[in-house]
């Protein structure tokens, strides 16, 4: 501060940044203070980084007040301070405030002060005392000592295994399938991606839905990463600490590549990194656009996406499990019994065309449905709970965790790599033969026979198996009858 009347603000601040002054200049005298008649000279530091957002008003109006000797700066070093502020001196809720407060402890700093909003997500890192404050008032009194406020303290794992296993819904409702069940559990239990295909009313939806109930618990290190994302998105509930089950996200066909992969104006996660450690739900596979659908090749295979743009370079992790829907053909009920199709062949076609085989080759398990019989819709039994069939994916992933624990990055069979499967799927003679066969019926490529091997090995793991044998083989070849080669010829049946 020196002595004029200018404003300036310099370190490669956005439009959000600039207009900080406007709101710190209301709040502050809205505050029962006075905003100081001078030369004020900000620099955000390091200058060549672009500063965005909102959450810069509390340390910006803050630092002001300590220049204008109005605060005592005694302490000011020692703590880390964000939050947006309104014109009445109300701290407005901000994004981000988990890895923030990770990072206030990685840099030795004593506290964290927040909005109130954000107290419990910031709460969860320990060995930090995080204070939520309502008011800019509130926050001067805090370093003036004029008032003593307690930091806040939550018992973090309590709460995160107390609502692990509360799902609204259950694969008890789900009448018949029994087929496509055994599928989901299959996929669950080795993290394959999967797609059902079948006329509408069929299940695909409601099944897709109740996948989470039947996923093993996230671990408290997936729970934090996936914390981190949601809270850099802005996406977590109000008042939410730690994401306590694996996301479910679920895009309407009509999203962009942007939207899906992450990306913009201001770097932003994407929807596959909102579905991280979860499930992509891809309703109406072929109503995407082609070229969205084309981006996601990548990630699948490499479970991170990497997002370049001239003016920044941001990696974001995407390791999640796809789950597709489709209807045979555009009016939903070619090869259905009890439905007569209106489309023609080209037009079922030009309909299948839309997934391109490079997409299909990375879809482990593929599953043909039928419509529920009246008889087995109006059955009063109940169907199997989740809660019995999540016992068996569990211990499926035991055995996985068990067989991977020397290997870094790997958690399920459909991570593995192409040495990995030598080691740990390698087929008998008769196997063997069995996927020659089905190699060059169906004309599957390298791609498919690498699934194909996945799948067999998680088959194996859920029946206890140390060895792949002929029958796992067998019911994973099963799986793959909506190859790409195999639809060109027949359609589907």
């Amino acid at each position: 501060m020196t002595r004029g009347v200018m404003f300036r603000l310099s370190g490669l601040a956005d439009t959000s940044v600039k207009e900080s002054y406007d709101r710190i200049k209301a709040a502050i005298q809205n505050n029962g203070f006075k905003m100081p008649v001078a030369d004020l000279t900000i620099n955000l530091s390091p200058a060549d980084i672009k500063k965005e957002g909102s959450g810069y008003d509390l340390p910006l109006a803050i630092g002001i007040l300590a220049a204008d000797n109005k605060i005592d700066s005694a302490r000011l070093a020692e703590y880390m301070l964000v939050g947006e502020i309104g014109l009445d001196g109300k701290l407005q809720p901000i994004r981000g405030a988990l890895p923030i407060a990770i990072r206030a402890r990685k840099e030795k700093f004593k506290g964290l002060i927040v909005p109130v909003q954000n107290i419990r997500e910031a709460a969860v890192v320990n060995n930090l005392d995080v204070y939520g404050m309502e008011s800019l008032t509130d926050v001067i009194q805090f370093f003036n000592g004029a008032q003593t406020y307690e930091p806040t303290r939550i018992d973090t794992r309590k709460e995160f295994y107390e609502r692990q296993y509360d799902f609204e819904l259950d694969f008890a409702d789900v009448k018949g399938q029994e087929s496509v069940k055994r599928a989901l559990e299959v996929a669950a239990a080795g993290g394959h991606n999967l797609i059902m295909i079948g006329p509408p009313g069929s299940g695909k939806s409601m099944m897709a839905k109740r996948l989470p109930s039947i996923l093993p618990p996230l671990s408290l290190a997936e729970s934090l990463e996936t914390t981190q994302i949601h809270s850099v998105a802005g996406r977590l509930n109000r008042g939410t600490s730690l994401i306590s089950q694996r996301p479910f996200r679920a895009p309407h066909h009509t999203i962009s590549q942007v939207a899906l992969v992450g990306g913009g104006q201001n770097a932003q996660p994407g929807e596959i990194s909102l579905a991280h450690n979860g499930v992509l739900f891809l309703d109406e596979l072929p109503e995407l656009s082609r070229s969205v659908l084309e981006v996601l090749r990548q990630p699948l295979e490499d479970c991170k996406i990497t997002i370049s743009r001239a003016k920044y370079n941001v990696e974001y992790p995407c390791s999640f499990m796809m789950i597709a829907s489709m209807n045979p053909c555009p009016c939903g009920y070619y090869g259905d019994p009890t439905h007569h199709c209106v489309c023609s062949p080209g037009q079922i076609q030009r309909y299948m065309n839309k997934i391109s085989g490079p997409l299909l080759d990375r879809i482990d398990i593929h599953c043909e449905l039928q419509a529920v019989p009246f008889a087995a819709l109006t059955e009063m039994k109940p169907g199997e709970p989740s809660e019995k069939i999540r016992e068996r994916v569990i211990k499926a992933r035991q055995i996985q965790e068990a067989r991977f624990k020397d290997f870094k990055g790997i958690h399920c069979n459909a991570q593995m790599t192409e040495r990995m499967l030598h080691q740990f799927a390698e087929p008998d003679a008769a196997s063997m033969d069995m996927l020659r066969m089905a190699m060059e019926r169906l004309k599957l490529s390298a791609r498919a026979y690498s699934r194909i091997l996945k799948v067999a090995r998680t088959i194996a793991d859920l029946e206890g198996s140390e060895n792949v044998l002929s029958q796992h083989i067998a019911e994973a070849i099963g799986y793959r009858n909506l190859d790409r080669g195999d639809w060109a010829e027949r359609g589907v049946t």
